[in-house]
């Protein structure tokens, strides 16, 4: 973890770069730092690379988790921490069941992939989360369409923990330059919308409903 400009980015997955893709990665996590909105550099595991204070203070709510926290691996949260409904709204048709998708055609394009497969065999403990996988996500997207299952564009509900926005929506956008996309890295910004006002919803957040 670094600190920049008062606030904090995160550098979390250091690898043996050269110095030239080191610097782009200290200068593109000052960038990032800059952004106002929650912001996030991972690559084909999830796995987050950079991302700004925007992103830390949108989960800084959470209680600690083992191995689904955002800020180490952003599917894993999706997919695992108890308190990912708490963020994320509709957390089960607007959140889970895109990223478990894009999981899925990830695990198409990197099959043998240690980390997804740990992924994996995390969903195949879970007797719910492995129905879905096998079973439901398949139905889901022949009804909903492939259109649901894009992030970038997407409008999704979120909780944010500042009562600024409270509950509210954003915009995913993905905006990954060509040196990043090099580097396997994919850039998501989620770019808030005015606050909602509505009944806030008392459905549990973190269980499976439907599929």
């Amino acid at each position: 973890m670094a600190h920049h400009a008062g606030g904090r980015w995160r550098a979390s997955r250091p690898g043996p770069e050269s110095p030239e893709v080191q610097a782009y990665l200290d200068d593109y996590a000052a960038l990032l730092e800059a952004v106002h909105f929650p912001s996030v550099v991972f690559d084909h595991r999830w796995d987050v690379v950079l991302s700004n204070s925007a992103f830390e203070t949108l989960f800084r709510g959470l209680s600690p988790h083992p191995t689904a926290m955002p800020w180490d691996n952003f599917l894993r949260f999706v997919l695992f921490h108890p308190d990912a409904g708490t963020v994320l709204g509709d957390h089960e048709s607007r959140w889970f069941l895109p990223m478990l998708a894009h999981f899925a055609a990830a695990v198409e394009r990197h099959g043998q992939d240690r980390g997804l497969q740990g992924i994996l065999r995390d969903i195949a403990q879970d007797p719910i989360m492995h129905a879905a996988y096998r079973h439901g996500l398949p139905h889901w997207i022949r009804s909903v369409g492939e259109a649901a299952v894009e992030h970038d564009g997407s409008v999704r509900p979120l909780v944010h923990p500042d009562p600024k926005w409270g509950r509210t929506d954003c915009r995913i956008v993905g905006e990954t330059p060509k040196t990043l996309q090099d580097m396997g890295y994919t850039r998501m910004t989620l770019v808030l919308r005015e606050p909602r006002r509505r009944t806030r919803d008392r459905r549990t957040a973190s269980h499976l409903r439907i599929v």
